[in-house]
């Protein structure tokens, strides 16, 4: 990998037949980094933690994983990868520990890890020789974890990892991510949990409809959080273009849109939206946490302004 960037995406664009994953998306982590992925569900974020595993091609752009393709160089990528997915599927009829030695077994690499793994997360020698159709979510949840990390790598890519963990391992998963950043392991975090990406991540990208909006440290996003603007166009034309507000990544429903600004944004983004006939406007900060899906909302604040 050399002296050069851990995680380089360059351009990066997914397309699913007319569907667009991910949009143009450029960013880099740096090596020993814990990065965010934060964004509601549908962002693209699954979309973009694939192409970086190696398991999906993007459609344009370049990915660069310590140095490498993570297809063209993929056996070289996952040798030094641990990578827990966001639907985390097992099979029901191996044990804990059977699941375990498969998964080791296919990554061909030693776990030193294992054993202090399952003994701090809760999962003891009892719990590994039950199978596993029979765990609860949660206990599927910490064996996802344990096979992520078991073989210590250079790099952890985790998504939505705390779902189906009660409040205690989630404890113990933060220090576990805490400790792995001083050892100088990269760790990616995708999350839709503003809290959770605050409390263990360095830096956070966040995205909105495949779109990069913004990148910013833990403390500037706690200083300065980000808005979301909403406005109705007072011709009701519905969808069209809004110029140089079309970077805020726009959401369009009938005649409303909403855009997602960076706080340093919201002046010049008001200045902008003045050209357009808007009849009202709405401006909200994230507080804690984006919303699941579309059309869902998480507890915000809201301001509003209702323009002649």
């Amino acid at each position: 990998m050399g002296g050069g960037p851990a995680i380089e995406l360059t351009g990066l664009t997914k397309r699913h037949g007319p569907v667009m994953g991910v949009d143009g998306l450029s960013l880099t982590v740096r090596p020993g980094e814990v990065f965010g992925f934060l964004g509601p569900n549908g962002a693209g974020k699954t979309t973009t933690l694939r192409c970086l595993t190696g398991l999906l091609r993007p459609s344009e752009g370049r990915v660069r994983v310590l140095g490498l393709d993570p297809i063209a160089d993929h056996r070289r990528v996952a040798t030094q990868l641990g990578y827990l997915p966001g639907e985390l599927r097992l099979y029901p009829e191996l044990s804990g520990a059977e699941t375990l030695d498969l998964l080791s077994a296919l990554q061909g690499a030693p776990v030193p890890r294992r054993g202090e793994l399952c003994d701090r997360l809760g999962l003891t020698p009892a719990i590994l020789t039950r199978l596993v159709g029979g765990y609860s979510r949660g206990m599927k949840q910490k064996l996802g974890l344990v096979q992520a990390m078991q073989r210590d790598p250079q790099l952890v890519v985790l998504d939505e990892p705390t779902e189906g963990l009660d409040p205690l391992v989630q404890e113990t998963f933060f220090e576990l991510l805490g400790e792995a950043a001083a050892a100088g392991r990269i760790v990616l975090l995708f999350s839709h949990i503003l809290p959770e990406v605050q409390r263990t991540c360095g830096r956070v990208a966040i995205i909105r409809d495949g779109r990069l909006v913004t990148v910013q440290s833990v403390a500037g996003l706690r200083e300065a959080r980000v808005r979301r603007i909403r406005l109705s166009l007072a011709d009701g034309q519905g969808t069209r273009s809004l110029g140089d507000a079309q970077r805020w990544a726009p959401r369009w429903k009938g005649d409303r849109v909403e855009l997602l600004v960076p706080p340093s944004e919201v002046v010049g983004a008001l200045r902008t939206l003045l050209g357009l006939p808007v009849s009202d406007v709405q401006r909200r900060r994230v507080d804690r946490q984006l919303p699941r899906a579309a059309g869902r909302s998480g507890p915000l604040r809201w301001c509003s302004r209702r323009w002649p």
